[in-house]
C-alpha cells in the first residue's frame, strides 16, 4: 500500500485546488451581475395575471422521505455519499443499499484520477520496490491501490456492516465546541451505530481494517512486503486514514457554509 504520507499528500492537495477554486468563484457574482446595471430605470414586463392559478386549498406541499443516503462531495471533489448532516431519526440501509452506496462512491470517476496520481507518485519513488519499473511497474502499483481501496471499502462499508447488522455512514454532530466534535470524530473509528440506532463497538471498522490489510499484504503486494510489521503498518494506516476522513467529513458543511456566505456576500455588494 502506498505510504501514508503519499495519500496525505494528494488529499491536501486535493483540498487545497478546492478551496481556491471556491474561493475563485466568488468573483463569478460580479461579473454575472455587470449587464444588469445597464438596465436599471427601464421598464420591465409585468408577469401576466390572467394565467395565475391559485393554489388548491386545503394542500401542503408533500415533503420528499429521507434518503438514506446523500449526493455531496467533500471539497465539491470526493465522493461522501455515505455521510448525514442532521439526520438523526433516518431508517437503516438494507444490504443492498449498502453494497450499492459503496459502489457509488469507490467507483467514481474521481477516485480513478487518485488512484493514477498515487500510482504515479509510487513510480516516481520507485515504491514499493517489488514493482519494478516502466508501463509493468507502473500498472501494478495502479492496480494495487484500486484493489486496496476497493477491498478496504466493501469490508468496512458493505460486508461486515450487513453481516454485523451495523450503520457504516457517518452522521455528523454538527454542534458543539471543535473540541467536542474533533473528539467525536475521532471516536468514530470504535463507535458506530448499529442498524437498530444504538451506539455499539465498530466492529466494521476495526475488523473491516484489518481484514482488508491482512488480504492486501498476504495475495498481491510483493513477497518482501509480505510481513506481520507490514500488516500491522498497513492497519495502521488506514485507520488513520478513515479518522482523518471523519474528521474532514464533520467540518466540511461548516467550511462549505462558509463559502455559501462569501459567495452571498460578493453578490450583494455588486448588486
Amino acid at each position: 500500500m502506498a505510504p501514508v504520507r503519499t495519500r496525505l499528500l494528494v488529499i491536501c492537495g486535493v483540498v487545497l485546488a478546492a478551496t481556491l477554486s471556491a474561493n475563485a468563484q466568488e468573483q463569478a457574482p460580479a461579473t454575472q451581475q455587470a449587464p444588469g446595471k445597464e438596465a436599471v430605470g427601464q421598464a420591465q414586463p409585468a408577469a401576466p395575471q390572467g394565467d395565475a392559478k391559485p393554489a388548491e386549498a386545503g394542500k401542503k406541499p408533500e415533503k420528499p422521505p429521507p434518503s438514506g443516503t446523500s449526493k455531496d462531495r467533500l471539497f465539491f471533489l470526493m465522493p461522501n455519499f455515505l455521510t448525514l448532516e442532521n439526520a438523526e431519526h433516518v431508517p437503516p440501509l438494507t444490504p443492498g443499499q449498502k453494497f450499492k452506496a459503496v459502489a457509488r462512491g469507490t467507483f467514481d470517476p474521481f477516485q480513478f484520477v487518485y488512484y493514477t496520481i498515487i500510482a504515479g507518485i509510487g513510480q516516481a519513488t520507485n515504491s514499493p520496490e517489488g514493482y519494478g519499473q516502466g508501463a509493468q511497474g507502473y500498472g501494478k502499483r495502479f492496480g494495487a491501490i484500486f484493489a486496496d481501496t476497493t477491498i478496504e471499502n466493501f469490508m468496512v462499508g458493505a460486508i461486515l456492516p450487513s453481516a454485523l447488522h451495523q450503520d457504516p455512514r457517518y452522521f455528523q454532530k454538527g454542534k458543539g465546541s471543535f473540541a467536542s466534535r474533533t473528539w467525536y470524530a475521532m471516536t468514530r473509528i470504535v463507535v458506530t451505530r448499529g442498524d437498530s440506532g444504538q451506539a455499539q463497538f465498530n466492529a466494521s471498522e476495526v475488523f473491516g481494517s484489518v481484514s482488508s490489510a491482512a488480504i492486501s499484504t498476504y495475495s498481491y503486494h510483493p513477497e518482501s512486503d509480505r510481513k506481520i510489521g507490514n500488516l500491522m503498518n498497513t492497519w495502521g494506516v488506514q485507520l488513520g486514514l478513515d479518522s482523518f476522513s471523519f474528521m474532514m467529513k464533520e467540518f466540511w458543511p461548516d467550511m462549505k457554509r462558509h463559502f455559501q456566505k462569501k459567495r452571498e456576500a460578493a453578490a450583494a455588494r455588486s448588486s
